[in-house]
């Protein structure tokens, strides 16, 4: 466990794509869209099938690598208008709707103050850890307030700079098998943009070649 622990924070969803329309569509019979509609599927569930490959990295690498305070959770979600809450947490479809109408924008006061207050109260209980931002950091939608709490306790993972949102999701799913984590470093002072790096076909073969060389070659 790193000094002080961590906490991640896992930014949300796009909720204007077709895999939302699909999940809001009346009459969807699949698992999440039903238990949707039964006020029993949990935030984690709908925005791991909205987002896919993305969220879904985020959940694993955010499980892999927990090191939260004790007492602390491991990962919260970035839930427009609502702040930050626990995967784990149920929603309805009513609430998704009213969730999906929150413009995501560090301009939005409604988005802006939900996630600072949220942040200030996490913070009170979190003993000086650091946060790890799991989302995108081209943009001050999620930085700009979360820095205004946390300053340069704020991190994210290096490797994220220039990368796309499968990208991102793919990388995290690939550090979560191999159990490689990234590197963090403060938002605050560090360059947020920068050329594509390598594809991830190249990172699985480091990471394959790693394991191989530590541990003896796996067997497929």
């Amino acid at each position: 466990m790193v000094e002080g622990g961590r906490i991640f924070l896992l930014s949300p969803a796009n909720a204007g794509g077709k895999r939302f329309s699909f999940l809001m569509r009346d009459g969807a019979s699949f698992d999440v869209a039903m238990k949707l509609r039964q006020g029993v599927a949990t935030i984690g569930e709908v925005y791991s099938f909205v987002s896919g490959l993305y969220f879904r990295g985020k959940m694993a690498y955010a499980e892999a690598f927990a090191a939260a305070p004790a007492g602390m959770p491991a990962a919260l979600v970035i839930l427009p208008g609502r702040g930050l809450v626990a995967p784990e947490t149920r929603v309805s479809m009513e609430e998704l709707r009213a969730i999906a109408a929150v413009e995501v924008d560090e301009a939005n006061l409604m988005f802006r103050d939900a996630l600072c207050e949220a942040a200030q109260q996490l913070d009170e209980h979190g003993g000086g850890c650091s946060y790890v931002l799991l989302g995108s950091v081209a943009s001050a939608k999620y930085t700009e307030p979360l820095l205004e709490v946390f300053g340069e306790r704020l991190l994210f993972p290096i490797e994220f700079v220039g990368r796309g949102d499968m990208s991102r999701g793919g990388l995290m799913l690939h550090c979560a098998d191999a159990k490689t984590e990234l590197a963090y470093v403060p938002v605050q002072g560090t360059k947020l943009r920068g050329a594509r790096p390598a594809k991830l076909e190249a990172l699985r073969r480091h990471h394959l070649s790693f394991r191989e060389t530590a541990h003896g070659k796996e067997e497929s």
